[in-house]
């Protein structure tokens, strides 16, 4: 395959279509990779021309930055990979700021994260979820001091509202703070509700979205089915708690499964290659973060951007998937809007209007936002 890259956001870090996660590196959660299938996954993924490395200090209670840090090294990888890795959650149980998005737990998450990937520095560096409590000033001035310090180049949000978003950017553009690059965020055809105001926000103020589970979870991998239990996947091991990303078990989503699964038939590729190509190709996707557990999977992910879906199969997904429109959104149609505009045409601004809709001549940025 030929890897393709993008600016990430209004940045100028290059990153590839397809991101590697490592979430999976370690068994300590009840699934995951072993060490050598670990390393045997980065191998493949670099070879085929990958370089957006994803990682988090709570992934397999440190072991995943830990691994990435020794396989990066074994290579002499560090000045070809783009790593990015996260702070939030808590790993020390009892400590009341051994995690939020407070100065204290940030300073001190990096500094833990820098050592067990063996680096200097990050090269993206994101606030894993809002903890519902720190200021996002203070989260944005003490990323922008990581930056200054040369700890961290980019900063990132994952898993936060969309009114925080906005409200981070604008903080960075006023006070001259590092921008957000990149949005991580949960994406695929059985979770599309970032299309709300994510995308929206990330195409018009620089942020390129970066997808966590694509897959949802391996759902649209076709290895669950309904009225079938059993086996070893994260749904499966996740099956019987109140995490809300493996809850994934509906009827509404084995309907997306089944008509995926046509449509993977009719291309003559896998369900997993249609699903990542469905997502990768959607308006404002910077790139797809991949999570597997075997090689094997990995290199069947890996052929996920060298085909397009026929534009009948690829609205018969969009219409099967198409997430319900609450409210305001659904003030925003047409039936609404020609009473906006007295029922005159009065479309938005043509592409190449504006200089924001292009970044200095270079239209990979209009999909790579």
């Amino acid at each position: 395959m030929t890897m393709t890259y993008y600016t990430l956001g209004n940045s100028g870090l290059r990153v590839s279509r397809l991101a590697l996660g490592t979430m999976t590196f370690g068994t300590e959660w009840g699934w995951g990779a072993d060490k050598a299938t670990a390393r045997a996954m980065v191998d493949a993924y670099i070879e085929a021309g990958g370089n957006f490395l994803d990682t988090a200090d709570l992934y397999t209670s440190g072991t995943a930055e830990t691994w990435l840090g020794e396989f990066i090294a074994e290579r002499s990888l560090r000045d070809r990979v783009v790593i990015a890795s996260k702070f939030t959650l808590n790993m020390d149980p009892g400590n009341p700021n051994g995690g939020g998005n407070g100065r204290k737990n940030i300073m001190r998450a990096v500094e833990a994260s820098l050592k067990r990937l063996g680096t200097g520095y990050l090269d993206l560096y994101l606030l894993h979820v809002w903890d519902q409590l720190t200021p996002v000033e203070e989260v944005m001035r003490t990323l922008d001091d990581l930056v200054r310090s040369g700890k961290v180049r980019h900063v990132g949000l994952s898993d936060v509202p969309a009114w925080y978003a906005s409200r981070a950017q604008v903080i960075a553009e006023f006070r001259g703070y590092e921008p957000i690059s990149t949005l991580q965020l949960e994406y695929s055809l059985v979770e599309r509700n970032i299309e709300h105001e994510f995308i929206p926000f990330g195409i018009r103020h620089g942020a390129g979205v970066t997808v966590w589970g694509p897959l949802g979870n391996g759902l649209l991998s076709g290895k669950y089915r309904p009225n079938a239990e059993g086996g070893e996947g994260r749904l499966e091991v996740m099956r019987g708690t109140n995490h809300p990303t493996f809850q994934k078990f509906s009827e509404r989503n084995w309907t997306i499964v089944a008509e995926l699964e046509k449509v993977a038939v009719a291309i003559g590729r896998s369900m997993a290659q249609v699903a990542l190509n469905w997502t990768a190709t959607q308006p404002g996707i910077a790139s797809v973060i991949l999570g597997a557990t075997k090689l094997e999977q990995i290199k069947d992910n890996l052929g996920a951007l060298d085909f397009a879906i026929p534009d009948e199969l690829r609205a018969r997904l969009d219409a099967v998937s198409r997430p319900a429109v609450p409210f305001p959104y659904s003030y925003f149609g047409p039936e609404i809007q020609t009473r906006v505009t007295g029922g005159l045409a009065t479309g938005d601004k043509p592409a190449g209007y504006t200089r924001s809709v292009l970044v200095e001549g270079d239209p990979v940025n209009v999909a790579g936002k």
